[in-house]
């Protein structure tokens, strides 16, 4: 039965969500991602052991690339951030029926709207190999080879996009876990066909692709029984003149280029990299792959959080509220990402013999990947923050000024990779990206600041004190203690992990300690959702 009650009025028949404290749905989030991105470097292992940075593995990064990228542009970007904030106001304000009605026509419109994006890739595959790695079309046999992959790999867009859309429910309804806990299931599907499938195929790295599109069918699996627990499944049915819909892909549009930025400036430097030596393209990958460590067990964890929160808070008008939270995200990736982005500068080469220097992976490949993955810890903080900070034009379902900002961001991105490619080649790119970054969270928190959103909290110069303080005693006792990077290619994988993990506790009893006798606690960092 359809409720009439008014759309600005909450209904008795509402299934809102309950109040949860932000710092523990972080802190379920953050364990659930820091399990999916252990998992997903046990299978980097795998993948440099088995391929190294051979041509396979260059195809295959790039096959994979374009649809992992473009599931974070729509899905976890453009998507998740248009729809979480209409979701959230439809529980606080109206009725079960037309919650259902919503979640039915989005999940029909979605799966249409891929389904066609998806046929039409899989038949232009050459060609989008052409756009996104067009130093692979001077090799005929790796551009064949990698357009086979991308044709298995992209209707993974399809499934883990409608994956992500079960997230968002989930999330919306605080059920956090499962959706932080679905990503294990790719890095299981990968390793599993990396061991198994891959005495089957002719080119080993081909096994990799079957892998993905395993993983999007358990992905979307996995989630279903969850969203029937709350009598949230839908049945998708294509809707695109639903109010709900039509406001969702209103704020898409733009939303485009907003949060994904940072994920864009990745793309260009693929594309650009496939220009430089061989082996480029898996260098960048491998850094990448642990930037995303820390990025997602903290930036993403706390951004993923706080959105259907300040959703919420500004459907509810609660404006102080919304101000203090931003600020609590703010101190919380400041907290974490600083000595995380140092950690792994000074760490670098270290960290990448302990994950990766096994079979196919030579000396120069660590040096090379080392020079990178410097250049993208200097950027970890930026990228954090863009985490938290888009939030609070996407929870006010503002996604003009973020594309702006994000415009910005990609023409300096551009700028900057012409100008340091020349003389750092693949880490000038890396470094590119960083330095955009810096840029897109600098004007979002200029913007939020001036428009009265983002409101700083008394303490700030105190807590400044404490972490660069703590950062500088981490920093100082990992040079002094861990060993030349020469020396650890003569360990064997126990002493790397023995070495790791010491090091590891150490640089963090030594950022703890300095804050707790500087007088910070956990209880400084409790906020209600």
């Amino acid at each position: 039965m359809t409720s009439t009650t008014p759309p600005n009025q909450p209904s008795s028949e509402t299934i809102a969500p309950p109040g949860r404290g932000l710092m523990r749905s972080g802190l379920v989030v953050s364990v659930m991602t820091m399990l999916s991105r252990v998992m997903g470097l046990v299978r980097d292992v795998v993948v440099a052991t088995l391929l190294g940075a051979s041509d396979g593995a260059d195809a295959f990064f790039v096959a994979f690339k374009i649809p992992n990228f473009l599931r974070r542009l729509f899905a976890e970007g453009a998507f998740n951030q248009a729809f979480v904030p209409v979701l959230s106001e439809y529980s606080s304000k109206r009725s079960k029926q037309e919650i259902r009605e919503l979640l039915n026509a989005v999940a029909g419109s979605l799966t249409a709207l891929l389904a066609l994006i998806t046929a039409l890739a899989m038949l232009c595959a050459p060609w989008l190999i052409w756009v996104f790695a067009p130093g692979f079309g001077s090799d005929p046999e790796k551009l064949a080879m990698t357009a086979d992959m991308l044709r298995l790999t992209f209707p993974y867009l399809l499934l883990i996009s409608l994956t992500a859309f079960s997230g968002s429910v989930l999330n919306t309804w605080n059920r956090f876990a499962v959706p932080a806990f679905t990503p294990v299931l790719l890095n299981l599907s990968l390793i599993g066909a990396a061991i198994f499938l891959t005495p089957l195929m002719d080119e080993p790295a081909m096994a990799l692709a079957w892998g993905v599109m395993i993983a999007g069918v358990a992905q979307l699996a996995f989630q279903v029984p969850f969203l029937m627990r709350l009598g949230l499944m839908p049945t998708p049915w294509p809707n695109f003149a639903h109010e709900g819909v039509k406001r969702i892909l209103k704020l898409m549009a733009p939303a485009l280029f907003g949060v994904s930025v940072s994920q864009i400036n990745l793309l260009l430097d693929t594309v650009l990299a496939s220009l430089l030596t061989a082996g480029s393209v898996s260098w960048l990958y491998y850094s990448d792959r642990l930037v995303e460590l820390p990025l997602g067990v903290f930036g993403i964890a706390i951004g993923t959080v706080i959105l259907p929160a300040l959703s919420r808070r500004h459907a509810e008008q609660s404006q102080d509220h919304f101000a203090a939270m931003l600020d609590w995200a703010l101190r919380v990736v400041l907290l974490l990402g600083l000595p995380a982005a140092l950690a792994l500068a000074v760490l670098a080469e270290p960290l990448l013999i302990t994950l990766f220097h096994y079979g196919a992976m030579t000396d120069t490949d660590i040096q090379m990947a080392a020079m990178s993955l410097r250049a993208y810890a200097f950027g970890l903080v930026a990228f954090m923050l863009i985490k938290v900070l888009a939030p609070g034009f996407f929870a006010r379902q503002d996604t003009k000024t973020p594309v702006k900002v994000g415009i910005i961001a990609m023409v300096a991105n551009m700028v900057f990779n012409l100008v340091l490619i020349w003389p750092l080649a693949h880490a000038g790119l890396a470094l590119a990206t960083a330095l955009s970054a810096f840029l897109n969270a600098g004007l979002l928190g200029y913007l939020l600041h001036k428009q009265g959103v983002l409101v700083f909290q008394p303490g700030w110069g105190r807590y400044a004190v404490q972490l660069l303080g703590g950062s500088a005693l981490m920093t100082a006792g990992l040079y002094a203690v861990s060993p030349e990077w020469q020396t650890w290619l003569a360990f064997n994988l126990w002493q790397r992990v023995g070495w790791v993990a010491g090091l590891v506790g150490l640089g963090g009893a030594l950022y703890f300690i300095w804050l707790a006798a500087l007088g910070l606690r956990p209880r400084h960092f409790k906020m209600q959702g």
